[in-house]
């Protein structure tokens, strides 16, 4: 069992967890079954990663919440099958890491390839004005792209959000979560826990 699944039994069982520094704090209304209490000092580490925000401000229950809630917009609210509607919700993972995780460059020279301005094909800028940009070349925009999508992925599969077996996220699709999803807010749900002792 994964951490990721430790933690969803653990709160199906009805327990709440916060985090003190290194320490799992734990709080119930009933005591849980023993079977759920084994399973937390096994991964307990991983459920502090989990629960403790990253760089960008999320913790990984945060973008398992962004990738549910996009994935009943999908399904629910635009009708998709299940399939399609999980490879939506990767795909606005996807975009929404690399928009929290923006790469920025001086301007004038490529962060694809260092290299400096070339008579036809200047560095031009990537990104969005309150992240950043990186600059580029356009011949070395597509492969710093993928190389940053793989990023994305990899991160996103840390946290136990991945890909729709066969179904790869093509570029058009990123657009259009760009574009669809500008409307609704980008703030994962959050649950407020009441002050537990440890």
């Amino acid at each position: 069992m994964s951490a990721i699944e430790a933690l969803k039994t653990a709160r199906a069982a009805g327990v709440r967890f916060g985090i003190d520094g290194d320490d799992l704090v734990l709080a119930a209304s009933a005591p849980p079954p023993p079977a759920v209490i084994d399973l937390l000092p096994r991964h307990k580490a991983e459920v502090v990663a989990l629960l403790r925000p990253a760089e960008d401000g999320w913790s990984a229950e945060d973008w398992l919440a962004f990738y549910n809630d996009r994935l009943g917009i999908a399904e629910f609210d635009g009708g998709l099958p299940r399939e399609e509607a999980e490879a939506h919700a990767f795909a606005c993972c996807v975009v929404e890491w690399l928009n929290r995780n923006a790469v920025r460059s001086p301007q004038g020279r490529c962060h694809g390839c260092g290299q400096a301005e070339h008579a036809h094909d200047p560095p031009l800028p990537f990104g969005t004005e309150s992240t950043g940009h990186a600059w580029l070349h356009s011949r070395c925009w597509p492969a710093w792209y993928e190389f940053r999508k793989a990023k994305a992925v990899a991160a996103l599969a840390a946290m136990g959000i991945t890909a729709p077996v066969g179904r790869p996220i093509k570029q058009e699709q990123q657009s259009e979560h760009l574009q669809s999803d500008a409307a609704r807010s980008r703030a994962p749900r959050k649950t407020n826990l009441p002050s537990i002792g440890k």
